[in-house]
């Protein structure tokens, strides 16, 4: 049978507790202002009460002196234990209850005393003072111990100094009546502690409420932990006080918002400035993954109240998550159209076929003429006008999937675009959210239509997608550049109204402008101005060139 373990010693040593220690420290706080203030009252009680006992014996001995008949029977009569001087003396002393009270002459002789055998000694202290025409008072011992003391002259009639008269205030019955202020000190003292320990415990109280009953250890703990998910987490982080004012920030909240520690104590208006993002943090806009457009970043916003009448706001970066989104949208684009190519492809294959086994061999070299010219067609057309590598591939892309869905996509005669672009990953971005916008709205339609312009003035690039759809009512001409707006239906992979308020932001960003307006005879134009965009002035060569739009082949399907 193994041993019983022994018992842990407790240990002692402070409380761990916030609450516990805190209470701990105002009841000593409490206790040692109490025991100062008390000793602090009663140093001057002890001087004060030393002095008036001194004043009393000061006042008691000038009214002796002032007595004619104690100075002639001075002069007159010898210091004896009965005589005229001694007997006078002993009556002031019991109706005012001093301890002694003693008349000498200018030798400092006794003539009356507490105890009569000292009647016709010295005193044991020399009256120098009293003896020269002054008063003086003080604390000293003598024949009887120590007592609060006044000494003042003894004048004759004509004024000459011819004694002093010394009385005497037991020092025991000072201390007495400081000791017996003592309790009521200490009753008062006693009365502040309590109410100062009740005001202690309600805070400490409050406290404990406040910290959820932690320890400082724990408190500490939880500090750094919070610090370090805060910067370790790849998500942003804004606290917000009561006022809407910013507490805390995380690195990537800085990082996706492009603030700083500047922003530390603003308003969200301040610090980010009126819009969509600044009405989202603060709770202006309700709702659980809304989104917001910041700069060139597409970011889902949630916002939680806190108890502190605060809210904590949490952001994700979605924008490359919306830039797979688009790829996979144009990627199924693609296919849908490969896959209408490859159907194409076999009837034409078909036709061949047929052609050579009737041979007609003149028919079948003009139709594979005719195909291949078509395709080359398409891509020269682009090419010529748009001499951008990505910009030119993105249309003739978007050309093959306008033609899978039965629209026509034109390149405006007056378009043409040198390659000096700056940023030409910027505007791949706004042409292609603008064309996929337009052929979404005239898809199904009749006749329908889409015509991209896109040319070079000086160093400024210019850019119009014109749809034949059904356009976009005037009081909505706004709404469609706001964060989440958007009036079709949300694809599989996530939320629209996305595109739109990026364009705008990609193009104010750069200094321009983007808006949209009736096209001429029906449907929307989109107009996106970039100031320097291209890198060098060029002029203006409008292309002659054919519009790109579906084969009639294509067109049949």
């Amino acid at each position: 049978m193994s041993p019983t373990p022994p018992a842990r010693r407790r240990r002692l040593g402070l409380p761990r507790r916030v609450f516990s220690q805190v209470l701990l420290m105002q009841l000593t706080i409490a206790a040692g202002v109490a025991v100062l203030v008390t000793g602090l009252f009663l140093q001057p009680l002890s001087k004060q009460l030393d002095q008036e006992a001194m004043n009393r014996a000061l006042a008691i001995a000038e009214t002796t002196a002032q007595q004619p008949r104690i100075a002639e029977e001075l002069q007159s009569t010898p210091p004896t234990a009965d005589g005229p001087v001694q007997r006078a003396a002993e009556r002031i002393r019991k109706a005012t209850r001093a301890e002694y009270i003693v008349i000498m002459d200018w030798r400092g002789v006794r003539w009356s005393h507490t105890n009569t055998r000292e009647i016709g000694r010295t005193v044991s202290t020399y009256p120098g003072q009293a003896l020269a025409g002054a008063e003086t008072t003080g604390i000293d011992s003598g024949t009887l111990g120590r007592s609060a003391r006044g000494k003042v002259p003894l004048r004759s009639a004509d004024g000459t100094v011819i004694g002093a008269v010394s009385v005497g205030i037991t020092y025991d019955s000072v201390r007495a009546r400081l000791i017996s202020a003592i309790p009521g000190l200490l009753a008062y003292a006693g009365g502040a502690l309590a109410v100062g320990a009740l005001a202690a415990w309600l805070i400490s109280r409050r406290i404990q409420r406040q910290t959820r009953d932690l320890a400082f250890s724990d408190i500490a703990a939880l500090l750094s932990e919070r610090e370090a998910m805060l910067h370790g987490i790849r998500e942003g982080v804004v606290a917000l006080d009561r006022g809407g004012r910013i507490r805390l920030l995380n690195d990537e909240a800085r990082r996706l918002l492009g603030i700083g520690d500047e922003a530390v104590g603003r308003s969200l208006d301040e610090a980010l400035g009126e819009g969509r993002t600044a009405d989202v943090l603060a709770g202006r806009v309700t709702g659980t993954d809304l989104l917001t457009v910041r700069g060139q970043r597409v970011l889902v916003a949630n916002r939680m109240p806190t108890d502190a009448d605060g809210a904590v706001a949490t952001l994700r970066d979605r924008t490359e998550l919306e830039q797979l989104g688009r790829e996979l949208d144009s990627t199924r684009g693609l296919i849908d159209a490969l896959r209408a190519q490859d159907h194409e492809h076999a009837n034409r294959m078909h036709t061949l076929l047929g052609l050579l086994e009737l041979e007609m061999y003149e028919d079948a070299a003009d139709f594979v003429g005719e195909v291949v010219g078509d395709h080359r067609a398409t891509a020269e057309q682009v090419t010529e006008k748009i001499h951008d590598p990505l910009l030119a591939a993105l249309l003739v892309g978007k050309a093959t999937v306008a033609a899978e869905r039965g629209v026509a996509l034109w390149i405006s005669d007056l378009t043409w675009l040198p390659d000096r672009l700056i940023d030409p990953r910027g505007l791949v971005t706004v042409v292609g959210n603008l064309v996929d916008n337009a052929l979404d709205a005239v898809a199904g339609t009749p006749h329908a239509r889409v015509e991209v312009e896109l040319r070079a003035e000086g160093r400024t690039a210019v850019l119009r997608v014109r749809d034949t759809g059904p356009g976009i009512p005037a009081e909505q001409r706004e709404l469609v550049f706001t964060d989440g707006w958007s009036t079709k239906k949300p694809p599989a992979h996530g939320k629209r109204g996305i595109g739109l308020p990026l364009v705008r932001r990609l193009a104010e960003r750069q200094g321009g402008s983007a808006l949209v307006t009736d096209a001429h005879g029906g449907g929307a134009e989109f107009t996106v101005v970039l100031p320097e965009a291209l890198a060098g002035s060029g002029d203006l060569r409008p292309a002659l060139t054919v519009p790109v739009e579906p084969s009639p082949e294509e067109e049949s399907r």
